[in-house]
This record gives structure tokens, sequence and C-alpha cells, in this order.
């Protein structure tokens, strides 16, 4: 009995509160929107040029994503399925190898299918954001959220290239970390933009939000058509209460 309660103590712990490396990041809100077409095919189009390589989502197909965003087949054939072993109807697997991944990276990377509930959208949201030059790392990048991350920032060509900003900070509060040669408190967890990309950073926020927004939707695409159903299932139950209402009154007509 103890270990259940242990383990539903630990689920209601909000996966917001935790960063890769134990420390406390603040994470950048981010309101899924699935009722927004063309920012879901956005996140799609982004998803399969830039993520899709490495990380699988082996749990969608090409035909379900193209039913739900309102694609057309030959669309969706010609500008998102590259891979010849692929056709409309089978599932978005990567195109590298899991031998090719341990090889390169010391494991395959995670399927992403059910990322946006495992970890939440505010999460992916901000870490796609806080990817930064780091010299020390292989990959010649690291990341906030993430600390001594593997993956290599895909996005660098859309962001440009950003570098860690350390201000005065209080003892104790956030990253706050001792400079070695003022001997005082720094907080170290500021992002800045040293090398413009092809897009303004407002414009990559925008591209970020539409990625985020469908891994949100792969992670659960029945809401869409649970959204679609919800109203007429209301208007049913006004309906239906109103004739049980009426019908009540009739029964017991007599009695009163």
């Amino acid at each position: 009995m103890k270990k259940q309660l242990f383990a539903l103590l630990f689920a209601l712990v909000p996966i917001g509160s935790f960063a890769a490396g134990g420390e406390e990041v603040h994470l950048q809100h981010m309101s899924p929107n699935l009722s927004d077409q063309p920012s879901l095919q956005r996140g799609m189009q982004l998803y399969v040029n830039y993520c899709m390589g490495c990380h699988s989502l082996e749990y969608q197909r090409f035909s379900r994503a193209a039913e739900d965003l309102a694609m057309p087949e030959d669309l969706v054939v010609d500008n998102l399925i590259f891979s010849p072993e692929l056709g409309f109807n089978d599932q978005m697997h990567k195109a590298m190898s899991d031998e090719d991944a341990a090889t390169w990276f010391g494991q395959s990377p995670p399927d992403l299918t059910l990322e946006s509930r495992l970890r939440g959208t505010d999460w992916i949201y901000t870490y796609l954001l806080s990817f930064y030059r780091d010299a020390e790392r292989p990959t010649g990048t690291n990341n906030l959220v993430f600390p001594a991350v593997g993956m290599p920032n895909v996005l660098e060509s859309l962001q440009g290239v950003q570098e860690k900003v350390c201000t005065a900070e209080n003892e104790g509060k956030g990253n706050a970390q001792v400079d070695s040669l003022s001997g005082k408190h720094q907080s170290c967890d500021s992002l800045e933009l040293v090398s413009p990309g092809e897009m303004e950073p407002a414009e990559f926020e925008e591209a970020v939000y539409d990625l985020t927004n469908f891994l949100a939707y792969v992670g659960e695409p029945s809401r869409l058509q649970a959204q679609a159903l919800a109203p007429k299932v209301l208007i049913f139950i006004f309906i239906f209460g109103v004739i049980a209402y009426l019908l009540k009154r009739e029964y017991w007509r007599d009695v009163h």
C-alpha cells in the first residue's frame, strides 16, 4: 500500500518544476490551439524537415495527420514524405537507423509521439528556445532546460546562435553561482542572440509555437474529434433534459 501511495505522490508533482540537471528553470507558458489548422500544418512541416531525421512518431500515421489537418494526400506525399520506404498510410518513422544512432549519439533518440503528455507543452516550448553555444559540449551547444543535452540545436539555422549571459543575483536564488573572480553570486539563466538566423526572434518563436502545437496534437489526436463532438453532445443533453422534464411532469400529473 505504501508503494502505491508514494507512486501517486510522485505522479502529482508538477513536471514543469524540474529540469534534467535538477535545477529549477522558469518555463515559458504555451497554450496549444488544436483548432488552428495552419499552425498545426506548419508545425508538421517543421517536424518533418528538422526533427524526423532522428525522432520518430511511431504512433502517428501520415494519413491520420493529413485527414485531421485537412491536407491533400498528394501534397503530403510530394512534400512531407522523403523516404522511398515510407508511404502515405505508414507510421512516421525516423530516417536514421537505431544502429547508426547508437554509434553517433550513444543511444537512439527517443520517440516523441507522447512527449507533450510526458513533459508538457511549456517544457517543450522553452526547451526549443533555450539552446546556446557551449564549446565544451561535443555538439557545440547546450540547453538551459536540459543541461548537458546530447541533441544538437537543429533549429540553429532558423534561430541563430545564442550565448549564455550572467547577471548579478541574490545568493541561493534561481541558478545563482559564484563568480571565480569577483566572488559575487551570478544568475546564468539568460540568453542573448549573438548571430541572427534566417528568422527574426518573434518569427522564430512563432515557428517553435507551431512545432510545439503539432506535438500537442500528436500526443492526443482524438482530442480534435472530441472538441468537434462536444457541442453536439451538449445540444443533445439539453434537448434530452427538456424532454425528460416534460415526461416527468406528464407521469406525475395524476399523483399530484
